[in-house]
């Protein structure tokens, strides 16, 4: 590489740091976009693609966290990306104007980009095949507009490429997942095709930086059919006795595919007992969530009594010997997870919740976590499909507007009609009937409604209402039993 190559990249990289920090704040997978603006370090710049566009490669800290990842693209003149896309601009060496911007959005640097898996050269950034995989070079790169916590660039409808933009230090637990429901064979899913990652010997060390897998052929997720359907339901009831609407059917076979995925991973990672330490270490965690839930949101106050009452029954019963089975697991099942294709429900998406630790991520959980994750799910597309139909957020909905409060009971018997179909179809697939341990059930349920309001109070405080309400129900379950 040339001296005047090596100038240019240092040159960008001082520059980046500054760029960077002006430019995160409005990016809706960056999660510090509430504490001000971020510290960037560039620690690793690769320039993974020559010419004109390059690519570049970049991993930075942001003061309070990180590693993130940003896939840069760099032109000599201006890009043709939406003016959102355009991180900044900097100077050549000898001259040249130098615009950089976020490389997902260029078409050109996408397709090149999945050549790269074809090229012998390799450097800090490694771009690997895996055994036995096609990958669809020359296919134009799309990313994907849908608001999530990484970038998702699709190849037509042969090859799906994910952006890590938290990199994952060694094996990513989405790879690990993916490849265990490739060899179960049992099961649809989205066959892992390669992985982009860096070498332990690389200035950040080991990490995942991003993955291809084989694209789903769907007619849509589950959020956009679910909504789709509750709305439908709400503007069409004249009273609570009107039918709830047909997507029972799909929720039942969603609880189906979700059962068949759990024993797929069970068969092929193993399953078993918790330990006592480990169930003193779950039940720590839980409380440890809850306490901090408690702390970030002044408006769960209301319910901390319950919500502790819940949790000591649990702590009770699992030290107790009823130590439920763990496995690995999705993670972070919701109903924007799941595609509908002409076989049924495909789950994708294996990382976990973005805010938790990969070592976290890995951990084997009870499957029941991810069901009373879904259960949550099909609160918030019926709650969703209520502000919808009123045209206004939660937070502007009068209590005393006896037309938002009927339809606030239809949306609620809307949610448990479906919950009701989605545990029957799980229990009917082989998994463990929800409602034979609902303490266990409910208490995750808490624990992801406090997780739902501690990011609403952050980020959409207008959607604070909808996970408040789950809390309010679930306290008053544990008050009513006891």
């Amino acid at each position: 590489m040339s001296v005047l190559v090596d100038t240019e990249l240092e040159r960008v990289r001082v520059a980046l740091d500054g760029l960077l920090a002006a430019w995160l704040p409005g990016r809706r997978w960056f999660a510090g976009k509430d504490t001000g603006t971020p510290a960037v370090t560039t620690r690793l710049l690769e320039r993974v693609l020559p010419g004109d566009p390059a690519l570049l490669v970049a991993v930075f800290d942001t003061g309070a966290d990180g590693p993130y990842q940003a896939l840069i693209g760099m032109r000599r003149g201006p890009a043709p990306v939406p003016s959102e896309a355009v991180i900044g601009r900097t100077t050549a060496p000898g001259g040249p104007a130098l615009t950089l911007y976020e490389a997902t959005q260029e078409p050109e640097l996408m397709t090149r980009l999945l050549e790269r898996f074809g090229a012998d050269e390799q450097g800090p950034v490694r771009f690997e095949r895996l055994p036995g995989s096609e990958l669809p070079f020359g296919v134009p790169g799309v990313a994907s507009t849908a608001e999530q916590s990484n970038t998702s660039v699709a190849f037509a409808d042969r090859a799906m490429f994910k952006v890590l933009r938290r990199p994952v230090p060694g094996t990513s637990p989405e790879l690990e997942l993916l490849g265990a429901l490739q060899r179960a064979g049992s099961v649809p899913s989205a066959a892992p095709l390669a992985q982009v990652r860096t070498t332990g010997e690389s200035p950040v060390g080991a990490f995942t930086l991003g993955i291809v897998q084989e694209f789903v052929r769907s007619r849509g997720d589950g959020w956009a059919a679910a909504t789709g359907q509750a709305r439908a339901c709400l503007a069409a009831g004249r009273g609570t006795e009107a039918p709830l609407g047909g997507f029972a059917e799909e929720s039942y076979a969603l609880g189906l595919a979700t059962a068949r995925v759990h024993t797929a991973l069970a068969e092929q990672l193993g399953s078993r007992p918790l330990t006592g330490p480990e169930s003193a270490a779950l039940l720590d965690l839980l409380g440890e969530r809850l306490a901090e839930g408690l702390r970030s949101v002044p408006q769960l106050s209301p319910y901390a009594a319950g919500l502790w009452e819940l949790h000591e029954e649990l702590r009770t019963s699992v030290l107790g010997g009823r130590a439920p089975l763990v496995q690995r697991i999705h993670g972070d099942l919701h109903l924007g997870q799941v595609l509908r294709t002409e076989q049924g429900w495909v789950l994708i998406d294996f990382e976990g919740e973005p805010g938790h630790s990969p070592q976290e991520r890995r951990r084997p959980q009870p499957a029941l976590r991810d069901v009373a994750a879904m259960l949550r799910s099909f609160d918030y597309a019926a709650h969703h499909a209520l502000t919808e139909v009123l045209d206004r957020p939660p937070a502007e909905t009068p209590p005393d507007d006896p037309h938002a409060a009927r339809l606030a009971r239809r949306a609620t018997a809307w949610a448990v009609h479906n919950r009701q179909a989605y545990c029957a179809g799980y229990a009917a697939g082989g998994g463990q009937d929800p409602r034979r341990d609902p303490l266990l059930v409910r208490s995750f349920e808490a624990d992801k409604a406090v997780y739902e309001a501690v990011y609403e109070a952050h980020n959409r405080p207008e959607w604070l209402p909808i996970p408040l309400l789950a809390v309010r129900r679930l306290t008053e379950e544990i008050q009513q039993q006891n």
